[in-house]
């Protein structure tokens, strides 16, 4: 809601989507069975999270702790993690994160650059892809790749299985625009906006997008992220 309500943006705005994980009973969560069709909710807090805080690290040992640090991480590779007993944290560590906004450009172009595509995780569902594709897109061709993707939900992987997407985030190339554009996706929500950052001219232009959500193929999504742009460059 404050993210795409303009008018309580103006007073309040979403810095960014905070989960906590109880270090002791974390794992046992992730691994609960659910009926077909439905989402371990505390996977689904995780791969929503800009930031994972791991409470009670007191309470298991390194190699518990290393364990659950990799389940979070193979669900959703771009959250960061802080680590915390008693629940101190320090503020500087969950405010300001920016997530949402044209702030976080140059660090997210950066983060981005280090995801890479998770194996499934104990769910066997929920995991993150990651891709880059070179050269720019038109906006219209990028609205109906992620409207196929999130709305109409088009996409199956290669067992035929439809792609549900629980975040999406990415920097894109748009023709016409010198700044580079943030992607931000969750559910069915999607915006894009322009960054302070401008391409250069000796900087290779690319779209690279990280998509967190069940039954992911990278293939297949990048398949379709280029199909998309060359059809539009086809019809030209």
């Amino acid at each position: 809601m404050f993210w795409v309500d303009a008018e309580l943006g103006s007073e309040i705005y979403l810095d960014g989507i905070i989960t906590v994980i109880d270090a002791k009973y974390g794992l046992k969560h992730l691994m609960e069975e659910k009926p077909e069709g439905l989402v371990n909710e505390a996977a689904r807090q995780i791969a929503l999270a800009d930031l994972a805080i791991i409470n009670k690290t007191d309470l298991v040992n390194e190699e518990e702790l290393n364990q659950l640090q990799e389940t979070v991480r193979s669900i959703n590779g771009l959250v960061k993690i802080v680590e915390t007993q008693k629940s101190r944290v320090d503020l500087c560590q969950v405010l300001d994160l920016h997530s949402f906004d044209s702030k976080s450009g140059a660090r997210l172009q950066e983060k981005l650059q280090l995801v890479k595509t998770t194996r499934p995780h104990l769910d066997k569902n929920i995991l993150t892809v990651t891709f880059e594709v070179c050269g720019s897109v038109f906006e219209e061709d990028l609205n109906i790749f992620i409207q196929n993707l999130l709305w109409e939900k088009t996409f199956k992987n290669k067992d035929g299985l439809v792609m549900n997407v629980i975040r999406l985030k990415g920097i894109v190339s748009l023709w016409g625009k010198t700044h580079q554009v943030i992607v931000q996706g969750v559910h069915e929500l999607y915006d894009l906006e322009e960054t302070p950052q401008v391409w250069s001219e000796s900087e290779p232009r690319a779209n690279r997008l990280v998509i967190i959500g069940r039954n992911l193929d990278q293939e297949v999504l990048q398949q379709q992220f280029i199909a998309t742009v060359l059809n539009k460059k086809n019809r030209d």
